[in-house]
């Protein structure tokens, strides 16, 4: 049941993720959940500090999809195709990648603003060449630390995004009446990656018994 359902929870939540969370009827107004981690820190009401959040938060997706992937790529009794196998160790290393700062140099990856990022890319790439090895954590210290995964990619980037959407509508509309004025909720990338983390949660627990790696 879970090897079909593993892959696709992980893919659609790139899907959400990279989809639109604010879906405004300007393109150039579109904000992806993937933007928002470098976004919210040039909102006036982040800056001034009306709005605490923890910016890092918003990758928690790609931590949930990387660390997945590097978990079943080799699981044994999965049975995975070479073709699934690779698509799996692929969307790690989209997940890591998709951690470098922009405009980014080896320094900049040592900022403390960006230690948290840089840590968990390295933690990912490091997933990814030892995932033979990952494959033979027990399968529900394998399905615990993809639940506590997804559960940190679903508490961490939601709410914080909930909080700063009436300062994101300010920005559109900051008196009321400017012609690009529209109602602002979330798009539906955030949904579809809501249910798609859900999924991934649920597929987890249905893994094979440990067989041996073909």
């Amino acid at each position: 049941m879970n090897r079909p359902l593993l892959p696709l929870g992980l893919l659609l939540t790139l899907v959400g993720y990279f989809g639109p969370w604010v879906d405004h009827r300007a393109a150039g107004l579109v904000i992806t959940g993937l933007d928002l981690g470098e976004y919210v820190k040039f909102l006036p009401a982040v800056r001034d500090g009306s709005i605490h959040l923890w910016r890092p938060g918003f990758y928690a997706p790609l931590l949930l999809v990387g660390l997945t992937a590097a978990l079943h790529a080799y699981r044994p009794g999965h049975g995975n195709p070479w073709p699934q196998r690779i698509l799996l160790l692929a969307l790690t290393l989209v997940a890591a990648l998709n951690l470098v700062p922009p405009a980014w140099t080896p320094a900049r990856l040592l900022e403390p603003e960006f230690r948290v990022q840089t840590s968990t890319l390295v933690g990912l790439l490091i997933a990814l060449a030892s995932s033979p090895l990952l494959a033979l954590l027990p399968a529900r210290l394998s399905a615990a630390l993809i639940t506590a995964a997804g559960v940190a990619a679903l508490a961490l980037p939601i709410p914080a995004f909930l909080a700063v959407l009436p300062a994101i509508s300010d920005l559109y509309a900051p008196d009321g009446g400017s012609s690009l004025r529209a109602p602002l909720s979330p798009g539906w990338g955030l949904w579809l990656m809501a249910v798609a983390i859900s999924l991934t949660i649920v597929a987890a627990w249905f893994t094979p018994p440990r067989q041996p790696i073909p």
